[in-house]
């Protein structure tokens, strides 16, 4: 059966898909099951939208850190 992911990143070590406008598109859809809405200013708080952005990499490019 297999996985489709992790996958490589399109331009060696980035890749122009992952950018904080992705990471903002997932927190919405989590806002719209029910979830904190992390794009919200309001209700955000400062290490969640970093974490988040972290599991998502972790899932699409494997278990690495974000390249700084």
């Amino acid at each position: 059966m297999g996985t489709v992911f992790p996958v490589k990143p399109q331009d060696g070590d980035g890749d122009p898909r992952f950018t904080f406008g992705l990471v903002l598109d997932v927190a919405k859809v989590l806002a719209a099951h029910g979830y904190p809405d992390l794009s919200n200013p309001a209700v955000a708080r400062g290490g969640d939208l970093v974490d988040l952005q972290l599991a998502l990499y972790r899932f699409i490019y494997g278990d690495k850190e974000i390249p700084r």
